[in-house]
Parts: structure tokens; sequence; C-alpha cells
């Protein structure tokens, strides 16, 4: 039976950079375990325009959901990140944004902005992102934004992020604009025909297997049998599944909270108790509003940032503590319905009026059929053309959720309580975005633009507090940038070490993916969990080599 020096977890943003690099030197054997599909028989995720086909693709998404609640309607949100080789860096829109300066002083110590930005550097000369051309529309929503007090930025990625709108930086190739530039693109696919390098699609991994607390395999599902991949004496298996893969996997391996695990009847390895919490989210609510002319932008390609809250945040172990003056906790997403409306219904309707037991069936593809009619229809086509939104997002959270098992068996999902709304601080921060936001839409600079609100947002001015909120819960939604469930730290609660990536308690576990972010960038993931592989890589290229 062959064994591997190193088994990766998961080839999404961070793992393909992982496993690209740790099998550079030709006589390391790596195998890398992904539980979706090969990139190269979805070509969607190969280019720019494509993610909007591979959001209404089953096989690139994990569909999953969260418990129901009164904070968000007492409805199931989706939860649903990417699956394949690449993930979510392969079917996201593409959004580079390293974050804020101030958003690394929570990290531990070896990982603040100073410490960080050559690594970004070296990963964008590799990766080479770069912003979509402005368009008449972008530059009047830049416009109106001034008009309400934020400031033109022409580099989201320089750290200040106080009350600045731009267009980000993009993976997507600046020379040719079909092509999507992911991790797995820039980094894996190239590398993918080492001898030494084993992929494995569809290999969905089960648990970690110990032998007296050192790693030693990992059982995972492929073609519906169970198979074992064995770990060389001394090898390594890096986890970077994802912040909500990579903690259910521990639970099962039997890492984690003890009273979790024993509540399932699965053996004890190691108490992490770190494991499936500090779960958090940016949370957003989105505003929609007619418009006078067709849109001429094709992509949310303009963000802004700016400070709507009092300014407190739970931090990674735990705490309360002041941001920095004027750091940013929100971000506002100028979007063009045109670029993606459809297929977002097309992904969320179904999970919104299904009950669990029809999401997989018929009736889902017959909901699906029945928008994309609709929208064929000249009217619908027209007015959605027109159509734009913002979406206030909440970057800076100080709600936590849990992740947890709902039984021992694997095919069992997770249970998922993402938090949100549970400390009111965050209801005041989206609320007071909402506001911003409602007042850059009505700035005489998009005048030319805007026709007015759509649908409930459209009263929201003239509504009272309660109505407000009411529409809030009702809206709330996931921007799918899930992070701090493993998270790294020098504190007794922390499951993972800040400098060499290893699971505490047990030996032979690195984790490396957004899992070990302990408090998330106010700004999307996609650049810091590569980041993450990128320093993973480093650390252990040398020592497997040792």
């Amino acid at each position: 039976m062959t064994t591997y020096d190193a088994i990766v977890v998961g080839g999404g943003s961070a793992g393909s950079i992982v496993a690209a690099g740790l099998s550079e030197p030709a006589g390391r054997r790596v195998l890398v375990l992904e539980g979706g599909p090969d990139a190269e028989h979805h070509p969607e995720t190969l280019t720019a325009g494509g993610y909007k086909q591979a959001f209404t693709n089953d096989a690139l998404l994990y569909e999953r959901f969260s418990v129901r609640d009164s904070r968000w309607g007492n409805r199931p949100i989706f939860l649903g990140t990417g699956r394949g080789l690449g993930g979510s860096g392969s079917v996201n829109a593409m959004v580079y944004t390293r974050g804020a300066r101030e958003d690394y002083d929570a990290w531990p110590k070896g990982w603040r902005w100073n410490d960080v930005a050559g690594d970004f550097a070296s990963l964008e000369e590799a990766l080479r992102p770069a912003p979509l051309p402005s368009t008449q529309f972008t530059e009047a929503c830049i416009a109106a934004a001034e008009t309400q007090g934020l400031r033109r930025s022409e580099d989201l990625n320089d750290g200040d992020l106080r009350g600045v709108l731009g267009h980000e930086a993009m993976n997507r190739d600046g020379s040719n604009g079909g092509a999507r530039r992911s991790s797995y693109r820039v980094f894996l696919r190239p590398a993918r025909e080492r001898p030494n390098l084993t992929l494995r699609t569809g290999a969905r991994a089960l648990r970690i297997t110990f032998e007296e607390g050192r790693a030693n395999g990992v059982v995972y599902e492929q073609g519906g049998s169970p198979e074992v991949a064995r770990l060389r004496e001394g090898g390594e298996i890096v986890l970077a599944a994802g912040a909500l893969e990579t903690p259910a996997l521990l639970l099962r391996s039997g890492v984690g909270p003890a009273e979790e695990l024993r509540r399932h009847g699965i053996a004890r390895v190691a108490e992490v108790r770190g494991v499936g919490r500090n779960l958090h989210d940016h949370p957003n609510v989105p505003l929609f509003f007619r418009g006078r002319r067709p849109v001429d932008a094709n992509a949310p390609q303009l963000y802004g940032f700016a400070r709507f809250g009092r300014g407190r945040v739970r931090d990674g172990e735990g705490w309360v503590t002041d941001l920095e003056p004027a750091q940013p906790d929100s971000c506002l997403v100028f979007y063009p319905a045109r670029s993606s409306f459809l297929e977002g219904l097309e992904r969320l309707v179904p999970g919104m009026v299904l009950p669990e037991s029809l999401r997989q069936g018929p009736a889902r593809h017959g909901i699906r059929a029945g928008l994309r009619g609709l929208f064929r229809a000249r009217p619908v086509h027209d007015f959605v053309e027109s159509m734009w939104g913002i979406v206030v997002i909440l970057g800076k959270p100080k709600s936590r959720g849990t992740l947890t098992l709902a039984s021992a068996d694997p095919s069992a999902p997770a249970v998922i309580d993402p938090g949100y709304l549970a400390e009111p601080d965050d209801l005041e921060t989206l609320l007071a975005g909402m506001e911003k936001a409602e007042a850059i839409a009505r700035a005489g600079a998009l005048a030319g633009w805007y026709g007015g609100p759509l649908g409930p947002s459209g009263g929201l001015g003239g509504l009272g507090r309660a109505a407000r909120i009411a529409y809030l819960r009702a809206m709330l939604m996931t921007t799918y940038h899930f992070a701090g469930t493993v998270r790294m730290g020098r504190d007794k609660e922390a499951p993972v070490d800040p400098e060499s990536f290893a699971l505490r308690g047990v030996a032979g576990v690195r984790v490396a993916d957004a899992s070990l972010m302990p408090v998330a960038p106010v700004a999307a993931l996609n650049a810091p969990s590569m980041l993450i592989g990128w320093r993973a890589t480093a650390r252990l290229r040398d020592e497997l080599a040792a």
C-alpha cells in the first residue's frame, strides 16, 4: 500500500497552494482528497464569467442550511460553499481583497499587517489580480458616495480602508478578461501531472485515524466505497477543507469538546474545546432600486468600507475590544442585477420555499425552470437590466455561532448556528449601514440611474424602527465568508498553534484554511485564505524536508 508524506484534505483556495508547494520535491509523495469534482470537468470554474453558472451547478456547491432562528425570521439560511478543485475560489465572484491593516492587529503575533504584507505581495505576483474597467454606473456610484463622506481609493489592498470606495482587484486575467485566476488554475493545475502528486476527486474525508495520539491516515469515501489513505511515519495531514468542513471532520475523528464527542458516542482522541466554536461570517442585507436605464456594469466590481457601528467587536479569545479609530466595520457592495440576479434566485428560492424532503428532487428543478422562463419575458428582462442594489455587509460581527454534529454518521449534515445578530450591536450596525446605503442611492450623482426604491426596501426611509428591523431580519443572508471554527492563538482554548499550524492535543495534523482566522478581516476572505495556504506551505516545506 502506498503511503504519503503529506495528505491534503481539501483542494480549495488554500489546499491548492499547499498541494502544489509540497509536491515540488520529486521525492515527496503528496495526496489530495477533494470531496467535489475535477474542475476540468466543469469549464465554468475556469472562466471569469462562469461564476453565474457555477453558482447554480449543484455539483459545485455543498448544500447546507443553517438552523432556524427568530433573529433571521425562523427560516433556514443557505450556507453553501464551493466544492471541487479550487473550492469556493472556483465559483465565487473573484473578489481579491487583503482587508484592513487594523484587521490583523487581532491576529496572533507574527500575523500582523507588516508580517503578512510581503507574503501577500508574493502571492499576487503569481495571481496578478486586476480590477475591471470602470463604467458610467460605477463612476456615478463613487461620486454619490463621495457626497456622503466616503473617499475614492485607487488601491483597496493598501491596508487603508477607512471610509473608502473603489474598484476592487479580482482574480481574473487582466490581459485576458475571460480567464479566472483561482489558486487551482495558477498553482495546482500546472502541478497536477507530477508523478509524486495524486489527486482524488469525489473523495470525501470521513475521519482521521490515529495511533497513540498521532495521525496515521484518512478514511474517505469515493464512489460509494470506503478507502484508507495511509500516512508515512513522520508525515503530516493538512486540513484545508474550509471553516465548515474542517471542524466537522475533526469532531467525527474524536477531536473536539469532550461533551460533544460523548453525546454522539465518538471515542475521544483529544479534547480540544475550541473545535467548532467561534464560528462567524459576514451577514448582509441587500437593498434594491429601480433603474432609469440599463446598468453598464456586468459584475459587482465596486466595494466601499466604512465605520457604522460603535466600534466594539468580539475577538478570537472571546473578549470584547474596541476597534481602532475609524477602522471600518462594514462593507458596501454595488450590485448590478443583470450580473447574477437570476442565478441567485435559482440557487436560493428552492431552499426558501421547499421543505427539506423536496429540496433535492424535481420540485427544485421545476422552480428553476420557471424562473428562467420568467426572466426570458421581455418586460422582466428589461426591468432586471436596469435594476441595481447596494448590499450592506457586516464586516466585523460581534456575534459568534457554533458548528456541532447531528450524529456520528458522516452522511448527516452538521448543525450550523451562524449566530447572526446574537449581539444587539450587530443589528444596530447593519441598520446604520442601511441608512447610509439609502442616502448614497438617493444622491444627485446617481439621479440618472435611481428610479426609486424597490419592494419592501422601498419604504425603509419612511418606516419606523420596528418595520426596518423586520425587513432586516427577513432579508438577512450569508456572504459566504465563514471563519474561525478551528482558530489559531496562544491562549489555552485556541486549537491551533499560530507558528507551526499544528493542531494541539494530537500530532501529525496541521490546519491551513479560513477556520484558522481568529477574527475575520472586514473584506472578502478568499485572499486571506490563500495567504494562509501560502504561509503554511512555506512552513511545512521546510519541516517535511527536515
